[in-house]
C-alpha cells in the first residue's frame, strides 16, 4: 500500500522513499488519518518508561533512528521533542498531528530499545510481583525504587499538571501505577512478534 508516500514529515520536505522497515508493522484503515490523541499519549508514555530505565536514552533514540536508517523521519533532537510534543499532555505540547508513518518509527525506535532492556525489564517486572506477592513495599527494591522515581521526576517535569489526564497520577500511588503498566507494556514488546502485537494494540477501537 503505498498512501504514505505524499505525508510530508515535520519540516515540510518530502519523502521520496520510505524506509523499508516501516512496513514491518501492518497497515490499518486510519492509515492516511492522523494518530488519535491517545496513541500519541501512549507512544510518548512509552518512550518516558525509556529513559526512565537508561539514561541517555535520548541520544539512543536518535542512534537507533540512524541504525533503522529512519533518520529522514526523526532527523534531531529537536524533531523528536516536537514529535513526542504531539502528547496533548505535555507542557510544550504542539497542535500539529501525528502522521501514521511518524508513530511507526517511533514505536519501531521504542520496541528495538526496550529489546535491548530485556534482561532489566523483566528483572523489575518479577521483582514488582514478588514485592507485591510478599506485600512489602516497592521502595525496598533499590533498582525498582530508582525507576520509580525516576520516572515521577521525568512525569512531573515534562507534563502539564493541569491537564486531566495528568492529574490522575499526581500521586505518588497513581504514578508507581502507570510506570510499572509502562514496564509490563515494554516487556509485552520485547516478545515475538511484540512490536506488531503492540502496534496493533495502539490502535484498538480506532479502526473500523
Amino acid at each position: 500500500m503505498n498512501a504514505f508516500v505524499n505525508v510530508k514529515p515535520l519540516d515540510s520536505s518530502p519523502v521520496e522513499s520510505l524506509p523499508i522497515i516501516l512496513d514491518s508493522l501492518p497497515n490499518l484503515s486510519v492509515e492516511e488519518k492522523p494518530c488519535p490523541q491517545r496513541i500519541r499519549v501512549q507512544i510518548d508514555l512509552i518512550l518516558l518508561a525509556i529513559e526512565a530505565l537508561e539514561l541517555g536514552s535520548s541520544e539512543a533514540i536518535l542512534a537507533v533512528a540512524e541504525e533503522l536508517e529512519l533518520q529522514d523521519i526523526i532527523k534531531n533532537r529537536v524533531n523528536l521533542w516536537r514529535l513526542r510534543s504531539t502528547n496533548p499532555l505535555r507542557r510544550a505540547h504542539t497542535r500539529r498531528p501525528l502522521s501514521v508513518i511518524e508513530a511507526k518509527a517511533l514505536v519501531i525506535i521504542a520496541c528495538y530499545l526496550a529489546r535491548r532492556l530485556t534482561v532489566v525489564i523483566r528483572q523489575l517486572v518479577l521483582a514488582n510481583q514478588q514485592m507485591s506477592d510478599k506485600q512489602i513495599p516497592l521502595e525496598q527494591n533499590l533498582r525498582l525504587a530508582n525507576y520509580l522515581e525516576r520516572f515521577q521526576a521525568h512525569f512531573r517535569s515534562r507534563m502539564n499538571p493541569r491537564r486531566s489526564g495528568a492529574i490522575a497520577y499526581n500521586t505518588k500511588e497513581k504514578s508507581n501505577q502507570l510506570a510499572l503498566s509502562l514496564l509490563e507494556q515494554l516487556l509485552f514488546c520485547t516478545g515475538t512478534a511484540g512490536m506488531q502485537r503492540f502496534w496493533v494494540s495502539l490502535f484498538d477501537g480506532e479502526v473500523e
